[in-house]
């Protein structure tokens, strides 16, 4: 009893002077560092964890090489800080891959206009820590597994056998690394990015995020679709902002026959330079079908990015239906039909229209 109390009294002690020792030293820290900018400051409180983790580690091993153990519990208890170093040390790891990743996106802005560097380097750079992250835990999950005997004899006999055991497992598996290959390939490649405007499974809005998994598209009325990660190097899609975010906005207009096109485009081009949309590269307005009844004008114009040439669309389709009630009700489309009278009653033939007629054509 005596021999355990001294045991317990000599790990209690290392453990609290490990934790004392980390909170002075994290206490000095943030005083040496208040007034630094605040992502230091946050950056240092994240490696509180492990850095604490650590300390105590050492103290019990300390602990263990001075206290009077029974040799059964003390190879239990070396083999369990061993587990516990190399779960440390994967966290360690992981937390400097975190603080790489911060360090080196911190170059970066997502909120400007022009973003397609930036976006870029986020992408990659969030997609490969991912996937090293997945990779990190693997190796330590397996390296402190392997330290059990009985779990190292099965692994090694799974390993060097082709049984239905491995089948199975490497079936189960072939999801997950079907997806991080992906995001490897993904990564390199970069067939999409962060805050890209893509077209997927018929839905437009702009991704959010890309995990080791799976990519959440942010839809245009606040859904969220989730995607797998190889959807997007094995099924085709829209990518609006591949290379260049600068789009041209189509609106279609289909008039009557008796439309003036000269006059109509006056006003479409004073619309689209008088609108802060437009980002003064393309304006063009043509007639682009006939139809039985009508004309198809299109009407092009390009903006910035996929928001603004969407709002653009709007606007130019609103300001020009105003002018057309206006200035050309005879441009509106209309229905004509051509009636033939009875010929033994000597009528001429019959013109029938259907719609609106301006007062001066009428």
């Amino acid at each position: 009893m005596r021999s355990w109390m001294e045991t317990s009294l000599i790990f209690v002690v290392a453990l609290a002077a490990a934790w004392a020792a980390c909170f002075l030293l994290y206490l000095l820290a943030q005083k040496a560092m208040r007034n630094s900018d605040e992502f230091w400051r946050k950056l240092l409180s994240r490696t509180r964890g492990p850095v604490q983790l650590g300390m105590m580690i050492m103290a019990v091993s300390f602990a263990a090489n001075i206290a009077p153990l029974p040799l059964r519990e003390g190879q239990l208890l070396r083999h369990a800080m061993l587990i516990a170093f190399i779960a440390c040390l994967t966290w360690v790891l992981r937390i400097m891959l975190e603080i790489w990743m911060t360090l080196h996106l911190r170059r970066f802005r997502l909120d400007v206009e022009d973003n397609l560097l930036a976006r870029k380097h986020v992408t990659q750079t969030r997609i490969l820590e991912r996937v090293a992250s997945v990779l990190l835990v693997a190796i330590g999950l397996s390296a402190a597994l392997m330290t059990i005997d009985g779990v190292r004899q099965y692994g090694v006999s799974l390993l060097a056998s082709a049984g239905a055991a491995g089948i199975v497992v490497g079936l189960a598996l072939q999801p997950v690394l079907r997806n991080l290959f992906a995001g490897i390939q993904l990564a390199v490649t970069q067939p999409i990015r962060i805050d890209d405007a893509v077209i997927v499974e018929g839905e437009w809005g702009n991704v959010e995020e890309i995990t080791a998994t799976y990519v959440v598209v942010r839809i245009w009325d606040k859904r969220r679709l989730i995607v797998p990660l190889n959807y997007f190097m094995e099924q085709p899609f829209q990518n609006w902002t591949r290379s260049d975010a600068t789009l041209i906005g189509t609106v279609l207009i289909y008039l009557d026959y008796e439309v003036s096109i000269p006059e109509l485009r006056a006003e479409a081009e004073r619309i689209v330079r008088a609108s802060p949309l437009w980002n003064r590269d393309v304006f063009v307005l043509q007639v682009t079908d006939f139809r039985d009844n009508v004309v198809e004008v299109r009407v092009l114009a390009s903006a910035s990015h996929a928001g603004k040439a969407f709002d653009l669309r709007c606007e130019i389709r609103e300001k020009l239906l105003a002018y057309l009630q206006s200035e050309q009700q005879f441009a509106l489309p209309r229905h004509r039909e051509t009636v033939a009278a009875d010929p033994r009653l000597g009528a001429a033939m019959v013109n029938i229209e259907r719609s609106p007629v301006h007062p001066g054509r009428s």
